[in-house]
């Protein structure tokens, strides 16, 4: 499977598609400035191989695509596989053509989804000729079964620009959950040390052990319920006694009169209690009680204001007592004392130096408050009625109060005697429910049924012992690393090739498949591609190990696409913020060179089995380089050149 062609097409069903094409079997570089849009390339690739949620920019490609398109080719077939731009985080629409030589990138009016990305997987993986193989996990392991197919294959083709420079994962998104151990589960199927035999033999070996397990487990239980029956039984007529289902239990009995007893256990009837209706009642007098509460609070506090006004009219006729005392010394004046006249003492009847108020006025003011005292004595039996009345009517409530508690408190003995009968009846039931339970097992664990688990044991032990010896035979992990070791060898020449960190001392540099990266083992030890510094040398290391994967997929007939996708894999040769690699004057120039030379040789070197796809800033004038520009997405004539044609942003 190589690509042909990657197709955009606008939102507003514009005819004329955006079309880059691909060359088979070829070294293809798309070139061009930052922010044009080649690192998205890959990601479009990835999305239309059936990826459900794409990791896509949101602009300028959200706000013009609708549309992408694959033109993918196996030999003499072609493949169409187009997905609609995702209005959410995901979608699963797609739609495949297939076709000869003559199928090409169809236009806009033919897009429509006539498939799922489960279709494009299937087809793909089909096509591939991956077989069909289930891989299971070993027992206890938490992942999930799934089945091997292109896309665990497609994380072995990409390499984006985060990933290519990355010291401590080798491959495409291994750093996302499951990930990285689906590639472990299957990377030895896909060099060829595992097939659909092995995963059916181990599938059948771990079924085998499971089905081991159930029968163990079955065994030591029959087992056991036979050598603990006798005291279990027992146990169990002690706790009928105890209960009250069973009476005069002599100390020693036998076999035959344990069955007696616990038939007689079974025979006793235990009641099935219904709870009492109580609650409409314990709400009537809850109602009743809050009642006679409101009006023991209401009587409290009358009884209040009626002792204040009592004490109050108390004060005031006093104090009119005392007033009338004072005033009634007039008296002694006699009848002309109500003729005095103001300017004349009453007493020694000489005149006076200032008037003073009438005698007669001093004795119309003794006479209004002696009616006054009158009125408020005339009040007293009132208010003493008032209170008495008062009082009475407190006491009937607090007679109510206490027969109201009364009726409560006898309604949660009632509830209480209740609950000790349910209890005991439920006790009564558990007893007979385990004396019924242990008669089953004990009918269950029977002699020949003991015979019975034990040979069932037996033929699953033999099975597990020749399923584990053809597993042994099989040793996936040892022919792992053998090949493994044959990828090896080229990873190490290619190594040295391009100068890289530690391999001239190396006497090997490997894909570790326990760390899934890159390991030098040199003469005092292995040393992992995170103890090795530099960008350069990481991106070399990851550029030699995917080459050679490629290689030894593509000389093994194994079922991986036969193309491989980089993203700036000269990336640390320039600043972090590049332009445009043509203008920089200080990088190494002869080790980006190599770089390029080594992809141009291994694609020369497989005559055409192996397409490979860079998208980079760098732009080199050597011939051979831009004959492999595919490309060349840089301002030219005040026009920028990039992935989303500039008319489509207007």
């Amino acid at each position: 499977m190589q690509l042909l062609a990657l197709a955009l097409y606008h939102r507003d069903g514009r005819p004329e598609p955006r079309i880059i094409r691909f060359r088979p079997g070829a070294l293809n570089i798309l070139t061009g400035e930052s922010e044009t849009g080649k690192s998205e390339v890959l990601d479009i690739v990835d999305y239309c191989m059936g990826r459900n949620q794409p990791n896509l920019p949101d602009e300028p490609i959200d706000q013009t695509v609708g549309w992408f398109a694959l033109l993918v080719t196996f030999g003499s077939t072609r493949m169409v596989l187009a997905r609609p731009r995702p209005t959410g985080a995901s979608t699963s629409k797609a739609m495949i053509l297939i076709g000869d030589e003559m199928l090409d990138v169809p236009p806009a009016a033919e897009l429509r989804a006539n498939a799922d990305t489960v279709a494009i997987r299937t087809e793909l993986s089909a096509r591939l000729g991956i077989e069909d193989i289930r891989f299971q996990p070993p027992p206890g392991a938490a992942r999930s079964a799934f089945d091997v197919s292109i896309a665990q294959a497609a994380l072995l083709c990409f390499q984006k620009q985060n990933e290519i420079a990355n010291q401590s994962a080798l491959f495409h998104r291994q750093n996302e959950g499951g990930i990285a151990q689906a590639i472990k589960d299957t990377l030895p199927y896909f060099l060829g040390a595992a097939g659909p035999g092995q995963a059916l033999r181990h599938y059948q070996l771990n079924e085998s052990l499971r089905a081991q397990r159930v029968a163990q487990r079955q065994l030591d239980d029959a087992t056991r319920r036979r050598e603990g029956g006798d005291v279990r039984v027992m146990a169990l007529i002690r706790l009928a006694e105890s209960e009250g289902l069973l009476r005069d239990v002599p100390p020693d009995i036998d076999s035959e009169q344990t069955q007696q007893f616990l038939a007689r256990a079974l025979e006793v009837p235990v009641l099935s209690i219904e709870p009492s209706v109580t609650e409409d009642r314990r709400q009537q007098l809850t109602e009743e009680r809050r009642r006679l509460r409101d009006q023991w609070q209401q009587l409290n506090e009358a009884l209040d204001l009626v002792e204040r006004w009592h004490k109050q009219g108390h004060a005031f006729t006093g104090e009119l007592h005392l007033q009338i005392d004072r005033l009634k010394t007039l008296e002694l004046l006699g009848p002309q004392g109500d003729d005095q006249s103001s300017n004349v003492c009453p007493m020694c009847a000489r005149p006076l130096e200032e008037p003073d108020s009438d005698a007669s006025d001093i004795v119309r003011l003794t006479r209004r408050l002696a009616r006054e005292l009158a009125d408020a004595e005339t009040l007293q039996p009132v208010r003493e009625r008032h209170r008495t009345s008062l009082q009475a009517e407190r006491d009937t409530v607090r007679v109510s109060l206490q027969i109201n508690a009364a009726a409560l408190q006898e309604l949660n003995a009632s509830d209480e005697r209740m609950r000790h009968l349910q209890e005991q009846q439920a006790r009564l039931a558990f007893v007979q429910g385990r004396i019924t339970q242990e008669r089953a097992a004990a009918s269950e664990a029977s002699p020949d049924d003991v015979k019975r688990l034990r040979r069932s044991l037996i033929l699953l032990q033999e099975r597990v012992q020749a399923l584990q010896a053809l597993v042994d035979e099989d040793d996936i992990a040892a022919e792992t690393e053998n090949r493994l070791t044959s990828v090896a060898s080229l990873m190490t020449l290619w190594a040295r090739r391009l100068s890289l960190g530690q391999a001239a001392a190396a006497d090997e540099v490997r894909i570790s498949l326990a760390q899934l990266n890159v390991v030098v083992r040199r003469p005092n030890g292995r040393l992992s591609l995170t103890r090795i510094g530099s960008a350069k040398n990481w991106i070399g290391y990851h550029l030699v190990a995917h080459l050679a994967l490629h290689v030894y997929f593509l000389r093994n007939g194994r079922p991986v696409p036969r193309f491989l996708m980089l993203d700036q894999p000269t990336q640390a040769f320039f600043p972090e913020k590049i332009h445009d690699a043509t203008t920089v004057e200080d990088a190494d120039w002869e080790a980006v060179k190599s770089y390029f030379e080594l992809l141009r040789d291994v694609v020369a070197e497989n005559d055409g089995g192996l397409q490979i796809i860079v998208c980079d800033h760098v732009n080199l004038p050597d011939r051979w380089f831009q004959d492999a520009v595919i490309d060349n997405w840089r301002t030219r004539e005040g026009v920028k050149n990039a992935l989303i044609p500039m008319e489509w942003l207007e």
